[in-house]
């Protein structure tokens, strides 16, 4: 992983670092509350993998995660990474990660804003592609 960008090397990193893993944790156990922690209540949820654009809110977001067993439930291996975090600023900053949740495998771009002293997942926007359960 590299952090790049005016506050490459802060405690800033260590922050978002932690709020990932806390993220990559909430995909993992299909953890609403886990992932409420990251997300901003007015996060945007988007892709258009597949030719289809998908926009949702995180209350349109919730039951999507709620309905899906979990990657762990099912044994699962655990598959995330962070790739690179970059800041443009103080309060802004975009994390690339990889994860996957069988049978796909997301790139996601997420863009990061600090509000009120706290690190926040404003934007989720996303690739998936169909993978075979053994990758």
């Amino acid at each position: 992983m590299t952090a790049q960008g005016p506050a490459a090397g802060t405690t800033d990193t260590a922050d978002i670092e932690a709020l990932l893993q806390c993220y990559f944790d909430g995909l993992y156990h299909s953890d609403t509350e886990r992932l409420a922690r990251v997300l901003h209540p007015d996060a945007l949820y988007a892709t258009a993998a597949g030719g289809t654009w998908v926009r949702l809110s995180m209350a349109d977001y919730w039951p999507v995660v709620e309905r899906r067993p979990s990657p762990a439930s099912l044994g699962q291996p655990r598959r995330d990474r962070i790739v690179r975090i970059e800041f443009a600023g103080p309060e802004t900053a975009l994390a690339r990660v990889e994860c996957q949740i069988v049978p796909r495998r997301f790139v996601d771009l997420l863009t990061l804003v600090k509000v009120e002293g706290r690190w926040w997942i404003i934007a989720k926007v996303f690739h998936h592609e169909t993978v075979d359960a053994a990758d």
